[in-house]
């Protein structure tokens, strides 16, 4: 391993993600929704590209469960599997961000370290770490896949808020409270955090 990697350089791109920035109109970033199963992250994170897609700003939605259903199906739930799994969204995710567009991630990631990781492969300002805050029983409540019926009865294993923790973040960039405001007015101040900091500007939908 150690022969192989000294045969490795990292080749600096003609173009760079500034450049891409100017071209876009529009500032690259990583929208990183964290929070329970049923909270309303895929939800939301879908709703936002529509209106990001709608308004011109080039963007893309790294989901979860979609992602280990492709580039992370060899991992399982375990926590050194979950680690790995954040980390390799992580990194998909900071690609995105070299080419320029706005990464919207929606996956539980309970722990925080594996959160605060994905921080730090990206440079100042280019993770939003948005909490989409529900109450264990609302997520059960709506339980769309019938996930949490089957933790319940022991059929899934380590799953997070049953029989795996969830770490709240203690910082967000911003807060969802998904189980005492509407879809819209969570949208209402995600937009306006990302128009108040200045990672978009034009909103006018044709």
């Amino acid at each position: 391993m150690r022969h192989r990697e000294r045969n490795l350089y990292w080749h600096k791109p003609s173009v760079s993600a500034e450049d891409r920035e100017v071209r876009n109109v529009h500032k690259s970033c990583v929208i990183w929704f964290t929070g329970l199963s049923a909270a309303g992250k895929s939800t939301l994170a879908n709703s936002l590209a529509n209106v990001l897609h709608r308004a011109g700003i080039i963007c893309y939605v790294l989901d979860g469960d979609n992602i280990r259903h492709g580039l992370n199906r060899d991992l399982g739930f375990s926590p050194e599997d979950r680690t790995e799994n954040i980390r390799r969204i992580g990194e998909v995710a900071k690609l995105f961000v070299d080419a320029g567009l706005i990464v919207i991630t929606a996956a539980i990631s309970p722990c925080r370290e594996d959160r605060e990781n994905a921080r730090g492969l990206l440079g100042d300002g280019e993770f939003i770490e948005v909490y989409v805050k529900c109450c264990l029983k609302e997520c059960e409540r709506r339980d769309p896949k019938g996930v949490y019926r089957l933790a319940r009865s022991g059929r899934i294993t380590n799953f997070t808020g049953i029989s795996a923790p969830y770490e709240e973040p203690l910082t967000p960039d911003v807060l969802l409270e998904t189980d005492v405001k509407t879809p819209d007015e969570c949208m209402s101040i995600l937009l306006n955090y990302l128009m108040d900091k200045g990672y978009i500007e034009n909103l006018n939908c044709p």
